[in-house]
């Protein structure tokens, strides 16, 4: 699922580089521990700052065109916290549908 995801936003031509803490965890800040990485989605900011959760995916949107003007709007108070909300309820819900992705990908 994301692989998939990763690809899509290659596809888009986002500026944003995509390092798989899975295989390498080398590339983890010394602030971030694999667990924590592997269990919500992070960004680091273009002034460095380490960013998670619907943050993180704002920043990412910002960094890909055609999509810069809803990381504007999702990075924008209240809704970056209502989204943050909807993002840590959908994270209980994402190994189950990870299995679903890797079944119907197969």
């Amino acid at each position: 699922m994301c692989r998939a995801e990763i690809g899509f936003y290659r596809q888009q031509g986002t500026e944003a580089a995509f390092h798989d803490v899975a295989a390498s965890p080398d590339t983890l800040p010394s602030s971030l521990s694999r667990e924590a990485a592997m269990a919500r989605f992070h960004v680091r900011t273009p002034s460095g700052e380490l960013v998670s959760g619907a943050r993180a995916f704002a920043e990412l949107w910002k960094a890909t065109p055609g999509w810069r003007w809803l990381g504007r709007i999702a990075a924008a108070p209240p809704l970056v916290w209502v989204l943050e909300l909807a993002y840590r309820l959908f994270l209980p819900v994402r190994p189950f549908l990870q299995r679903l992705w890797r079944r119907f990908a197969r």
